[in-house]
């Protein structure tokens, strides 16, 4: 797994690559804190995300709860087509906003302000 953080506004986008699941989970975790310290509204970048299993969804909708309990949210972008089943199967669409891309994501939290 690989991550790429950077803020665009008050909005930090991470680039999510490789793969996401429970054996790496404690090191997103970890990234996640560390990020959370300068927002709580973030974007997912998927362009890049090769994980195919369930368990990183799991992994993204319990850091979710941490960030809703802090009054922020995650939006996710670029969710590739063999990806976004694993979206439908458990509902996470309804849980998630799901954008065509990062640009269309941040602004989206400006849309929410007004």
């Amino acid at each position: 797994m690989d991550l790429d953080f950077k803020m665009i506004g008050n909005v930090g986008v991470i680039k999510l690559s490789g793969t996401l699941d429970l054996y790496n989970a404690s090191e997103f975790k970890e990234a996640m804190t560390k990020y959370s310290e300068q927002t709580v509204n973030f974007v997912i970048d998927l362009a890049g995300f090769k994980s195919y299993g369930g368990d990183w969804l799991a992994v993204l909708v319990a850091w979710l709860k941490k960030i809703s309990d802090q009054n922020g949210d995650i939006r996710i972008a670029n969710l590739p087509e063999r990806i976004r089943q694993s979206f439908e199967t458990p509902r996470a669409y309804k849980i998630f906003e799901i954008f065509e891309d990062v640009d269309t994501a941040v602004k989206s939290y400006q849309i929410d302000k007004n």
